[in-house]
């Protein structure tokens, strides 16, 4: 609820503090004595649009505040604050503040942290009903009426809504399906020479990298065979260095014993024999590893080729060509599979579908059902309202199929029709603001509405009706305060005697400056408040009796 409200330089306000609490509050005081201004305040916090005229004369800027409390916040709130990435600590309160210059422009805050202004709208949807002479918002805007209604009939909105979502899958999952099957009939001829192609060539993962460096391999060979050639000449043959030091070996062989030196010499040329020998073995590995075959190189260039140009017109690298071929086959095959799978999947879609239509017409029955009850507890509110000539009617149609949702098949909506044999119109195309203040005060009622915004604000709900009238709708508005918090801005003494707490605005003048101030009236000023409400400029012993009246009756 709200809990604090601070105005600095706004219109003929300087500078206010003003402390709310729970049940019912009345804010009274002479015509002019600035009521409006509070509204515009609470207004600008909550986001209306920000009029520089709001400003006090000769200020620069001006601001408002505005505290709520909560034993838990409510979840429509919590949404808000979720989606903005705003917390608020268990047991803190919520501040709404807004800043106001006198060049027009003006700022917005919750708790502290800049936000757009769209978010204090957002925000006061939940915090705040405001009913008056230009509500356009909670019981008057057609857009929640539908809610209200299925609150009041506690019919089963939750099952409606999961079989709508449950009948949307199932329809997404057809058309997905549909999709795919229809694409994939019309590649089928595309989709069998691309298998076709593939599998004659039957690409193998890690092939590309193997025929590379074959390919690489040979290439080196056919530059290298010139040499390698030469070198075998050299080493093949009675002439090699390698026979030639095999004979040296030998005759040396026949003298070495004849001095150390020579035997020396010998164990020299005994591993010259074995060096050259793995030398030649080297060579011969060599010849072979480099082979170079034109035919075996020319077919691993054709088939490098092959497969890199099919890649290419796949899209994709020559190690994705197996999976290319995976990803064919299961196209064709769904082909093959596809009718029985959409078979399935309508069966399916059109189950769904049925249950939604059980549901949404279980729902609009209780809806219509509902709807008579609702406008039966209107009605025994309006006479005592002074609405005695008006009727309301709940009106509950069916949309058209394309307009059906979660919330069903229905719209719905409050008319009412004010003269005997008047049309049937919406709420907000009453005239009087206190006439339709009364209209919303008897739906409130009639609804007990306990899931609302937590502080309701009724402005001069009161206007042009008193005595009998005006007690009534004291007495309606104290219920409907009950575990909650109503304000109302009255000039009635019978409503105003309803209040738990009881708020007096009233301007002073000085020289130039006019100033607007409200104050928490105790027993004996209220006492005096309300008489002056029943007498006048001039209060007599006789309203101040009346006015003791007044106060023990209720």
């Amino acid at each position: 609820m709200l809990t604090r409200l601070s105005i600095r330089n706004i219109v003929l306000i300087e500078a206010l503090d003003l402390d709310f609490r729970s049940g019912l509050g009345v804010l009274t005081g002479e015509t002019g004595a600035g009521k409006s201004i509070l509204l515009d305040a609470l207004g600008l916090v909550l986001g209306n649009r920000a009029d520089s005229g709001l400003v006090r004369a000769g200020e620069d800027r001006a601001s408002v505040t505005a505290a709520f409390e909560f034993a838990g916040v409510p979840a429509a709130v919590q949404a808000v604050l979720d989606q903005f990435e705003i917390e608020v600590e268990p047991g803190e309160p919520l501040i709404l503040k807004r800043t106001l210059r006198a060049d027009g422009g003006s700022k917005a805050f919750v708790n502290d942290q800049p936000v757009g202004v769209a978010l204090l709208r957002e925000l006061a949807s939940s915090l705040v009903e405001l009913h008056g002479q230009h509500d356009d918002r909670g019981l008057v805007n057609p857009r929640g009426h539908r809610a209200l209604l299925d609150r009041f009939a506690g019919g089963e909105v939750d099952g409606v809504a999961r079989a709508w979502s449950e009948w949307r899958a199932a329809e997404d999952r057809l058309a997905a399906a549909r999709d795919r099957v229809e694409t994939a009939q019309a590649d089928q001829d595309l989709l069998l020479a691309h298998l076709t192609e593939l599998t004659a060539l039957e690409p193998q993962a890690g092939e590309e990298v193997r025929l590379a460096e074959t390919r690489a391999s040979m290439q080196k060979g056919e530059r290298l065979s010139g040499d390698l050639e030469e070198l075998r000449h050299l080493w093949e043959g009675s002439d090699s260095p390698l026979a030639h030091l095999r004979v040296a070996a030998r005759r040396l062989d026949r003298i070495a014993a004849e001095h150390p030196l020579l035997a020396e010499a010998l164990s020299a040329l005994d591993r010259a024999v074995i060096e050259a020998g793995e030398a030649e073995d080297k060579l011969s590995e060599a010849a072979e590893a480099l082979v170079h075959d034109p035919l075996a190189l020319e077919r691993a260039e054709t088939r490098l080729f092959d497969l890199r140009a099919i890649a290419r017109k796949h899209r994709c690298e020559v190690d994705e060509l197996p999976d290319k071929m995976r990803e064919f086959r299961h196209a064709l095959d769904a082909i093959e599979g596809g009718e029985a799978e959409l078979d399935a999947l309508a069966l399916a879609a059109k189950s769904a579908g049925e249950t939604y239509r059980e549901r949404a017409q279980a729902l609009h029955r209780i809806r219509r059902e509902a709807a008579v009850r609702l406008d039966a507890a209107v009605a025994g509110e309006l006479a005592p309202l002074k609405l005695d000539a008006a009727r309301f009617l709940t009106a509950v149609n069916e949309l058209p199929e394309e307009r059906w949702g979660p919330h069903g098949i229905d719209a719905a909506e409050f008319l009412i029709a004010t003269n005997p044999g008047a049309d049937f119109a919406p709420l907000n195309k009453i005239a009087s603001g206190g006439e339709l203040s009364r209209f919303i005060l008897a739906l409130k009622v009639a609804l007990a509405e306990k899931g609302g915004a937590a502080t309701m604000i009724f402005d001069e709900i009161d206007r042009g009706v008193g005595g009998a009238v005006a007690s009534a709708i004291g007495e309606r508005l104290a219920r409907l305060a009950e575990g909650g918090q109503v304000l109302v801005v009255t000039h009635s003494p019978q409503v105003a005697a309803r209040g738990r707490t009881h708020y007096s605005i009233h301007k002073t003048s000085e020289g130039t400056v006019t100033r607007t101030s409200v104050s928490l009236l105790d027993a004996a000023a209220r006492q005096e408040e309300i008489a002056r409400m029943l007498s006048g400029a001039e209060v007599t012993p006789e309203a101040r009796a009346q006015a003791d009246r007044l106060l023990e009756g209720v």
